[in-house]
Order: structure tokens, then sequence, then C-alpha cells
């Protein structure tokens, strides 16, 4: 892990989100739906596919994605019907800064390796596209969790920071898509909630050199270990 810390929670900015600084959206999404507008949406409700499952963000608008935009409502209070309408579009709007990262997430708070997300597995583009989905998973676990703040301790990695501080060398870290999270709330509490968050990678305690961090990450097979938390 990187010895430094960040609490995430504390990018949240003030005022009403300007959704024309990210992405707007200028029609209905329901099933069938494909296109550019559907892939935004996927990014966006990509932490609420249910337990143990993943939403592909690959701008078809299928029964997984109205399942997730479903699950989405019911945790906002909107009318839960799996449409992405004015109501779940304007709710997305007030969750995201003008850079498209949500509200309580911000992009240094996932890569504090170098400023250009250059040196890892992929494109530094690639990784930073990659970051990026994943904060919005970690939104939607942090919302699951009441709203507290999440610490992160490492993100983003190039091949250098990943040998400084010992990581695997097929680490998600070097794609932008691993996240460490240290304090509160508990590694425990963390872990399992991920479940149901689109993470199918995650490690806690009672995986080897897992006991002080709670990691999550996406790929393209579930890997879940946390044996001292029921995992």
């Amino acid at each position: 892990m990187l010895a430094s810390l960040t609490v995430l929670g504390t990018a949240a900015t003030t005022g009403t989100a300007h959704a024309d600084g990210c992405y707007t959206w200028n029609r209905a999404l329901s099933q069938g739906a494909s296109g550019e507008d559907v892939r935004q949406l996927q990014i966006r409700v990509a932490g609420y596919p249910g337990y143990g499952e993943v939403v592909a963000v690959d701008g078809q608008f299928g029964p997984a994605t109205k399942a997730a935009v479903t699950r989405f409502q019911q945790a906002y209070g909107l009318s839960a019907d799996g449409v992405a309408g004015t109501n779940t579009f304007n709710k997305l709007y007030a969750l995201q800064d003008n850079d498209c990262t949500p509200v309580h997430f911000a992009y240094a708070e996932m890569n504090r390796c170098n400023s250009d997300w250059s040196g890892g597995a992929v494109s530094a583009a690639s990784a930073k596209a990659n970051a990026l989905q994943q904060m919005w998973k970690l939104e939607a676990l942090r919302h699951a969790l009441g709203d507290r703040p999440l610490t992160t301790s490492s993100g983003f990695r190039s091949t250098a920071c990943n040998n400084a501080v010992g990581g695997a060398a097929n680490s998600n870290h070097l794609y932008g898509r691993g996240i460490d999270l240290v304090g509160s709330p508990s590694f425990c509490e963390i872990v399992k909630q991920a479940r149901s968050h689109g993470f199918n990678e995650i490690l806690g305690p009672g995986y080897p050199g897992h006991s002080d961090h709670a990691h999550l990450g996406t790929q393209s097979s579930r890997y879940w270990s946390a044996s001292n938390c029921g995992i």
C-alpha cells in the first residue's frame, strides 16, 4: 500500500452540479436503447448491479442495465421503473462534478503515483477511464454504507509505483481498477457491502497481506477472499 491517506468524502463541491460541464442526456433511456448516452448512464449506475454482478459498460441497454437503473432509483427514493428519465438524470447531475467524477470523489484521490496516469499496464487514458468507473462504484458503496466517508491509501499505480510497494505483478492497480481502503467503516463492513456494488475482486482481512486494508477491484472473473469476514 502507499503510505499517504485521503479521506474520500472531502471532495464534495458546494452548490448545484452543472450537468453541461460533464454530460447531458437528451432523451429518456429504456431497455433496447443503445449509444453513447447509454454508456454514460452505465458508468454512473455501475455500482448498482446486484449481489455478485457487474454491469457491462457497452452502450447497450439490456436487462442488467435496467436492473441497475432500478436499484439506483430505489437507493435515492425515485420512482423505480428502470427507465432513465428526467428525475433519474437530475439525480445523476446532482451527484456529479464538471469533470464527470461523483461529488464525493476526485481523480487526485485515485492517483497519487504520478500526474499523468502513465506507466501502468494500459494507456493513461484507459487507466483514467477505469478509475472513473471505480469512483462511481465507490459512490454507490458509500451511499449504501450510510453516506459515511471512505479513506483510500492506494489507487492507480504505474509499474514503478507498484514495484515500490510490493504490489502483485498483475495488480488491478496497474489498470486504474484497484483501490485500497483503510480507516472506517470497518474492513468487514466494506468488503461485505462491496459484493453488491460491481466489485468482483474483493480482498480483505484473512487474505494474506490484507489485514490492514480492504482491496476492491474489477476484473474479468470474480475473486473474493476475506475469510475473517466470512467471505
